[in-house]
């Protein structure tokens, strides 16, 4: 179960185009580190989301650079963390036939879903209501590093 919004903190909505995911990804690691986030922890969360986003046009809208997306992102309620959501008006997928691709098939692509997973506390995709996707990806506290021998 995922923690909501304190109160959120920032909402933006960008079309579908690569090159607005630059100026995104600069905004979300400012407000990681703003919601406590080390810097490995936000390279990590700014990283699942970016994947995530490309997902959204490149899979979601096709390519098509007219696609609406809105990227909603707040510090957790616990002040240790950063709650991002994606929502757009891309095709819709079930999300239960959403599943990554077996690590053992080597090849190309693919594997997005699993390097989301793996950097964040939180990932969840649904159908929005009326159309579209929602993911949520959340990241708390600082990452473990281990310590020097």
């Amino acid at each position: 179960m995922h923690e909501a919004f304190h109160e959120p903190e920032v909402r933006v909505q960008i079309l579908s185009r690569g090159e607005l995911l630059a100026p995104v990804r600069a905004l979300a690691n400012a407000m990681a580190m703003r919601c406590g986030l080390d810097d490995l922890a936000a390279c990590h969360l700014v990283l699942a989301m970016d994947e995530a986003l490309t997902n959204v046009i490149r899979h979601g809208y096709e390519g098509r650079p007219d696609g609406s997306i809105w990227i909603t992102l707040g510090c957790l309620p616990s002040g240790d963390g950063l709650r991002i959501e994606i929502e757009d008006r891309a095709r819709t997928v079930d999300p239960s036939a959403l599943k990554g691709r077996d690590l053992d098939d080597i090849q190309p692509g693919g594997l997005g879903m699993h390097l989301m997973s793996s950097l964040v506390d939180v990932y969840e995709h649904a159908q929005r209501p009326g159309g579209g996707m929602r993911v949520v990806l959340e990241k708390r506290g600082q990452t473990a590093v281990a310590p020097a021998a």
